[in-house]
């Protein structure tokens, strides 16, 4: 096979490449990107700029170690913080979810994208490089913000440009020497706030070995006990876990081992990604499971009936927003406008049980709570009940006139009944 492939990339006619600035993680795609741009693409010097959005120590040095194998070191960019406080509060305010998928990859990989390309343009680069295939989403929403943030500055992406399959690329790496392991055929990509597993490369029907995990534990081996947290939101977004005040990046950090110990964040969906082709998407996201169904209970407390109804339309629009690539759009930061808004009220603890897989709602408490017994419980007085029987007859009319109009079309009288249409 590889005489073949190697005719393959050779015929393949590629633009002139000055200095590139190369989105570099050191998995599969942006390892063979690093090779390819020196033995293709014959670039006049490469940059490989790695971006911290919380993969974690092991997975760096791993970079970095095979950035060392090819004699080039690394630029690093810690965008931790950054992700945590502006991202994720965003995401997290606006109960981020697209078909069931808790957007993560489809905002770093737009973080990552901006700070490559800033980066570019301050080291002078005349190219910006990145490892996406053209069956996947993130080729789209790297090139919306590389064009934002650099315009004019050619993109290339070799994986896609080139026409290669994921053993293809496979085989390249082997045949320049670079090792390169999956725990999965497709890979894996992490941030602190979910972890895809084998994007686009497993069918319906593929098994997962319980290898794959990094903080979920699978149900039926989960410790047979309950685990109950508590998260104190202000504004909200989660400030205090168990009462313990904690930056937003070590509470999320804490909470993907507490959660997943419990059997909690295993997504298993079928996704429809921005080409409009199904893929079966996994993933592991137990800090955001527990996060944002405490924050969607505190917000059902807190809001009023027509915020939460308005709001579910604003959320659902937001998550398309950022799935598809335009976080920097002007409609979305109309909509962060409506959303930070709406938070001011959304204060208050919300206590969970987690318990294989589960996680149940214990107990919730606000200042800003719009729950009164003392006027909804049926075991209180609260206020005379006889005042309602005029404002049911009153909202009752529209009906009256329903029942009127039709009987009119029958020719019946009105008191004789009207089967509904």
């Amino acid at each position: 096979m590889v005489p073949h492939l190697l005719e393959k990339v050779a015929s393949a006619v590629v633009p002139e490449v000055g200095t590139v600035a190369l989105a570099y993680s050191g998995g599969l795609d942006s390892t063979l990107c690093l090779v390819l741009l020196r033995e293709k693409y014959k670039a006049r010097r490469i940059i490989p700029i790695t971006v911290d959005v919380g993969q974690g120590a092991e997975e760096l040095e791993a970079s970095r170690a095979r950035a060392r194998q090819l004699g080039i070191e690394p630029l690093e960019i810690d965008v931790r913080d950054e992700f945590a406080d502006q991202w994720l509060r965003r995401a997290i305010m606006a109960n981020s979810d697209y078909l069931g998928y808790p957007v993560a990859t489809s905002m770093t990989r737009q973080l990552i994208a901006q700070k490559v390309a800033q980066k570019a343009l301050e080291l002078g680069c005349d190219t910006l490089a990145e490892g996406s295939s053209g069956k996947g989403n993130d080729q789209y929403r790297m090139h919306n913000v590389f064009t934002l943030f650099a315009p004019g500055l050619q993109i290339l992406v070799p994986v896609r440009d080139l026409d290669l399959t994921r053993l293809e690329e496979q085989e390249l790496c082997a045949h320049y020497g670079i090792a390169v392991d999956e725990p999965i055929p497709g890979g894996d990509d992490k941030t602190m706030w979910c972890r895809s597993i084998a994007s686009g490369g497993i069918g319906l029907d593929t098994e997962l070995p319980e290898r794959i995990w990094l903080w979920y534990t699978p149900p039926q081996r989960a410790a047979d006990e309950t685990v109950t947290v508590s998260l104190t939101f202000e504004g909200g977004v989660p400030v205090a876990l168990d009462g313990r005040p904690l930056p937003l990046v070590d509470l999320i950090t804490a909470l993907n081992v507490t959660g997943g110990r419990c059997g909690i964040g295993k997504i298993d969906i079928l996704e429809d990604g921005i080409m409009d082709l199904k893929s079966r998407e996994v993933y592991e996201a137990p800090a955001a499971a527990i996060i944002l169904k405490a924050h969607r209970d505190l917000e059902q407390l807190c809001l009023t009936k027509e915020e939460i109804q308005f709001k579910r339309g604003v959320d659902a629009t937001w998550a398309s927003l950022v799935y598809h690539g335009e976080w920097f759009h002007p409609l979305k930061a109309d909509l962060d406008a409506f959303i930070e808004r709406s938070q001011e009220v959304v204060s208050g603890t919300v206590t969970l049980r987690l318990y294989k897989g589960s996680v149940e709602i214990a107990s919730r408490d606000s200042s800003a709570s719009l729950f009164f017994p003392e006027l909804r419980s049926i075991a209180t007085g609260g206020f005379d009940q006889r005042l309602c029987g005029p404002a049911a007859a009153i909202r009752g009319l529209p009906f009256e006139i329903l029942a009127r109009r039709e009987a009119r079309r029958r020719g019946q009288a009105v008191g004789e009944g009207v089967s509904p249409a």
